[in-house]
């Protein structure tokens, strides 16, 4: 073997990747190039709201770890709760972020073959970390702070993103025949606010709070329900929640199917906000604890493009 050949097998096995975001779309992407052999760290914001917790790497925060299919990432708190100061007194990001987390910790637990997940909603880690790739899949709709310079690949998954100018790549989210499309030149398709279509269903299967509060999860994901059914309640304060004998807001069942996804118990949000999905397919139990096709297909391209990346094949 070459020593061309040698350090090109280095660089393949050490490729570092840190992922903005770890909701269930982000998490099939984790999940994909970890099992790529790639070193992959997750960032995620203090509080996560993802409805389809089963599948969500970012229920570690919550829960110190989480597994989905075969794959653990592990939270690795910071040194302090201290405020960081980046930007005060020209004091190096990297510094900054030296200062909060324990690069030694993030190390032990990619040599346990698990991902780390560090707190982290402003990416300030990034620049302690030096990654080779950046992906963004917060999906928040709009860029929250990405930049091209953050790494030498950085995509960004969804709409709020340039290819060329805040990314190299972007990836369409969009379900439909452009599903997982890598764009080198411009911007997805702007988010229609419409659910895709899943058995004849699409903004019916996604459940808003009908009020601002603190949810009670009266079903589970998994549970089958009638349309109707009570599946939570919403308290408007905490001294509410803690009392059962409070007035509450239902939550109902808008289909009749499988509770395939549902918002943390106990968590706080405004009325509008997303807590639910509902399947309308009975018989597509396992749907709830597997990672979804359209998180596959994007997770597919962002792969393709490292891989592209790492062979030094120029797609941009």
């Amino acid at each position: 073997m070459s020593m061309n050949q040698s350090n090109n097998q280095i660089i393949k096995k050490n490729l570092l990747i840190i992922c903005r975001g770890a909701g269930d779309l982000a998490t099939g992407i984790i999940h994909r190039l970890h099992r790529a052999g790639h070193r992959v760290i997750a960032l995620e914001t203090d509080y996560p709201a993802a409805i389809r917790r089963q599948v969500s790497f970012c229920e570690a925060v919550y829960d110190g770890s989480a597994a989905v299919e075969g794959v653990t990432a592990r939270l690795v708190p910071a040194l302090t709760n201290t405020e960081t100061y980046s930007g005060i007194n020209d004091t190096p990001a990297a510094h900054i972020a030296s200062e909060k987390w324990d690069s030694s910790a993030i190390k032990a637990v990619l040599e346990a073959g698990e991902v780390p997940l560090l707190i982290d909603p402003k990416g300030e880690s990034i620049a302690l970390l030096k990654p080779d790739v950046v992906v963004d899949a917060i999906i928040a709709k709009k860029n929250l702070g990405t930049t091209i310079n953050m790494a030498p690949l950085v995509i960004g998954v969804g709409p709020g993103f340039t290819a060329g100018q805040d990314v190299h790549l972007v990836i369409e989210s969009m379900r439909g025949h452009n599903l997982a499309r890598i764009i080198t030149d411009g911007m997805a398709q702007p988010n229609t606010g419409v659910p895709g279509n899943i058995a004849g269903f699409t903004s019916e299967r996604v459940i808003h709070a009908p009020a601002a509060g603190y949810i009670h999860d009266v079903r589970k994901i998994g549970d089958i329900v009638q349309k109707g059914d009570e599946i939570a309640r919403i308290y408007p304060d905490k001294e509410s929640y803690d009392n059962a004998l409070s007035e509450y807001v239902p939550v109902n069942a808008t289909i009749t199917g499988i509770i395939r996804g549902l918002i943390r118990e106990g968590y706080y949000f405004r009325k509008g906000f997303k807590i639910a999905d509902i399947d309308p397919r009975e018989s597509e139990l396992t749907n709830c604890f597997t990672i979804s096709d359209k998180a596959r297909s994007i997770a597919g391209s962002v792969l393709e493009a490292v891989s592209a990346f790492e062979h030094g094949v120029k797609i941009y």
